[in-house]
C-alpha cells in the first residue's frame, strides 16, 4: 500500500467528503482536497498547479479552495482562488493551517483535516454565504495524484 492509500482509511475519507458537504452548507464556495504521494516544489507553488489542474478557478465567483497535502514529503497548503482572495485579510488560512499541523504532529489527520475543512466554512460564510440557489461547482470527492 502507498503512502497515500495509508494516509487515510476508506472510513476516514468518507468522513472528510462529509466535512466538505457540512461546509458547503455554510458558505458558495468550493472546497476540495488533493493527496499525493510527494512534491520536490513549495507547497504554495505545487497546490497552485493542482488548483489549475483540478480546474478549480472555473466556478463562479472564483471562490473554490483546496487543501493540498503531499505526504511522505510532509507538505501542506490551503489556498483559495482570486473571487476569495480580493476579499479576505492575507493570514486568513492561518488558523486553519495551524489546527491541521497540531493535528497532524499526533498523527491524527483525518480530524485534523475535517476540523479544519469545517472551519474553512463557517469563517467564508461571511464573505460567500450559501444561497438557496447554490449548485455544487466542484465534486467533493478526495483527488490523489
Amino acid at each position: 500500500m502507498s503512502k497515500v492509500e495509508e494516509f487515510l482509511t476508506a472510513e476516514q475519507e468518507q468522513l472528510i467528503v462529509a466535512a466538505i458537504k457540512a461546509a458547503e452548507n455554510n458558505t458558495s464556495g468550493e472546497i476540495r482536497v488533493h493527496i499525493e504521494k510527494s512534491t520536490n516544489k513549495p507547497p504554495l507553488e505545487r497546490a497552485l498547479e493542482v488548483f489549475s489542474f483540478l480546474k478549480m478557478d472555473n466556478t463562479a465567483l472564483r471562490n473554490g479552495v483546496l487543501f493540498y497535502i503531499a505526504v511522505e514529503s510532509k507538505k501542506l497548503a490551503i489556498i483559495g482562488d482570486e473571487g476569495i482572495n480580493k476579499v479576505v485579510p492575507t493570514n486568513f488560512w492561518d488558523a486553519e493551517k495551524e489546527l491541521m499541523l497540531s493535528y497532524f504532529k499526533k498523527g491524527n489527520f483525518s480530524t485534523g483535516l475535517e476540523l479544519a475543512i469545517l472551519e474553512v466554512g463557517k469563517n467564508l460564510k461571511k464573505y460567500f454565504p450559501y444561497q438557496s440557489d447554490d449548485i455544487n461547482e466542484l465534486s467533493d470527492e478526495i483527488s490523489k495524484g
